[in-house]
């Protein structure tokens, strides 16, 4: 796990090196433990290293195979490496090393661009060609590792974050129309190749992107999920179907073990991550490190689970540790956690996420979290209502969206496309081809989009803050690809996950399964008080604030008078979603 940038330039002047030094320098928390350059011709490729596989320096990067022409820069984790390697090595290839980056390279040479098909794991990398002198950029298929860029005429330059991009030199800064309107209604999810910011795309989940030495270039998807069944799998049951998925989650468990350094668990207390927890204990670990967080309760919101991470951790004999935040430390907490976002997110468990991290990082480098079971199994309260509806769009818009087109047009008084860019693009994609039920189309929508640019991408700005890598076992690609093979109606049963929780019955305490279904409680953030609410009010009336004149002034007025009067449907302050907008713009454009 990694930092990568670098710069391609097309208009034969050298990559400003002190620029992209400072891009590196920027990428710092993401690998604290070695840095490395690498220049030739038009091209530079930076890297910041984080020691989870083969910790030698043979493995330092940026790596370069002077005999095959290539170099690569590479963020991630290949779970599947030795397999590879020794595929690779059975074709006459040979190692230098004992890491996964390597055998990247070598496979990119032996395959050519399908050389990702074969790839288990998260990643993002840049491989550059000696002789052509283009350049490959290319992303995991769940999207769990990012890559953020900015191109013009002249250059091309890319990095894992989109704070560190912006280190490289000046790109368009305005607020990006398209993405505003995502931002506001998807519950910030903002689909690539949007950002925030008009001048900086992000590289599509499952997708290459190949530029030439000229400045032209393409990208292409290399992997999309077909939902649905295939041959044999009509004559399943509900039984079979729950044994197939315990094979590949143990399977996916078991790979994400594949480190030179010991690997924890984020342990919430739900059904996902307690479930890791004791498929890790079933395959022997042992004095398995495992580690929660709460927070203060406010009203009749509790701040903590608590109560379920004590009984997985008790048992399973895990070395446990609880992380109790009060709200003092959580507000001063805000800036830095706001600052290390990539884009802005709403969500409140992203400053759990950061202090958690931060606190696990001090005694471990990886850790198992359990993201993705609930977009992959159906677990979310939006599914439901979508069986059998007319209008599965309109249906999942309601459940979902914060806000309406109409709605956000009263509050915006500027900065709006033309037209409804947020439905227009969920309708175009529940209509694609590769999902027939609604619920699955919902699926897919949410597995290949919302999932990656919301809780994916904030478990990995905020774990990486600190230096710590994530893994995510329920996004194993043929996990994913097995899911999305079975029958809407086995995820929907018992309240949503029902083939998952009927796998869990067999591994972990019932008391964890069958309580109401929780999310990661940051109270603080959903009811605004002082002094935040102060914060929040100073920062958007601010005569130079980034957003001035952004919004209506009464909409403004009566948010800020009673914020707990506006609430999303997903229970997220209307106030704070403007707030924090404005707050990011701050912490990545200070004036």
């Amino acid at each position: 796990m990694c930092g990568i940038h670098g710069e391609i330039r097309f208009d034969e002047q050298a990559p400003d090196r002190a620029a992209q030094a400072r891009v590196g320098e920027a990428l710092a928390p993401r690998g604290p433990d070695a840095q490395g350059e690498w220049r030739r011709g038009a091209t530079l490729l930076g890297h910041r290293r984080l020691k989870i596989i083969d910790l030698s320096d043979a493995s330092a990067q940026p790596l370069e195979d002077a005999e095959l022409g290539l170099t690569i820069v590479f963020n991630g984790a290949i779970y599947n490496y030795p397999e590879l390697r020794r595929e690779l090595e059975g074709q006459g290839y040979r190692f230098r090393s004992q890491g996964d980056t390597e055998v990247l390279l070598k496979a990119y040479h032996a395959w050519g661009e399908d050389f990702v098909q074969r790839l288990n794991g998260m990643f993002a990398f840049a491989i550059a060609e000696h002789a052509s002198g283009a350049l490959l950029l290319g992303r995991d298929r769940l999207g769990i590792k990012p890559l953020y860029y900015s191109r013009d005429a002249r250059r091309l330059r890319f990095a894992s974050t989109l704070p560190a991009l912006l280190q490289g030199g000046p790109v368009d800064t305005a607020l990006d129309p398209v993405a505003l309107h995502h931002y506001l209604s998807w519950h910030a999810v903002v689909p690539p190749p949007h950002t925030m910011l008009a001048g900086v795309r992000k590289l599509e989940a499952a997708s290459l992107l190949r530029i030439e030495a000229d400045g032209s270039g393409a990208s292409r998807r290399y992997w999309s999920l077909e939902y649905g069944p295939r041959e044999g799998d009509a004559q399943c049951d509900f039984e079979e179907w729950r044994d197939r998925l315990g094979a590949s989650l143990r399977q996916a468990v078991r790979r994400r073990l594949v480190a030179d350094v010991p690997v924890g668990v984020l342990l919430s207390g739900g059904v996902d991550s307690s479930l890791i927890v004791g498929l890790l204990a079933e395959q022997g670990a042992r004095d398995l490190a495992t580690f929660s967080v709460g927070f203060d309760s406010v009203g009749d919101t509790e701040g903590n689970e608590f109560e379920y991470s004590d009984l997985i951790a008790q048992r399973f004999a895990t070395r446990h540790q609880r992380i109790h935040v009060p709200e003092a430390e959580l507000l001063e907490a805000l800036d830095p956690t706001i600052a290390a976002m990539s884009e802005p997110m709403v969500s409140h468990d992203v400053v759990g996420f950061y202090l958690l991290s931060r606190e696990v990082a001090k005694s471990i480098k990886v850790v198992q979290s359990g993201q993705g079971a609930d977009e992959v199994f159906a677990g979310y309260h939006w599914y439901p209502p979508l069986v059998g509806a007319a209008d599965p769009v309109a249906a999942y818009r309601e459940a979902f969206f914060d806000r309406s087109d109409a709605a956000m047009r009263q509050l915006l008084r500027r900065g709006l496309p033309a037209q409804d860019a947020s439905g227009d693009f969920v309708a175009r994609h529940f209509g694609s081809p590769g999902a027939q039920d609604p619920v699955d189309r919902a699926l897919r929508l949410d597995t290949q989009v919302m999932l990656v640019d919301d809780p994916v991408k904030r478990v990995d700005n905020m774990t990486m803050a600190w230096g710590l890598e994530a893994r995510v076992p329920f996004l194993d690609h043929e996990l994913v690809e097995l899911a999305a093979r079975m029958p809407a109606e086995i995820k929907l049963r018992d309240g949503g996950k029902g083939v998952l929780k009927a796998l869990a019955r067999q591994v972990v305490p019932a008391a964890v399964i069958d309580r109401p279904k929780g999310y990661f409680p940051v109270p603080a953030l959903k009811h605004l008080r002082e002094p935040l609410l102060g914060r929040i009010a100073n920062a958007l009336t601010d005569p130079g604030s980034h957003t001035g004149g952004l919004y209506d002034p009464r909409a403004l007025d009566a948010m800020l008078s009673d914020p707990d009067a506006h609430i999303t449907r997903l229970g997220g302050s209307e106030l704070w979603q403007l707030g924090l907008l404005e707050l990011w713009l701050r912490a990545q454009l200070p004036r």
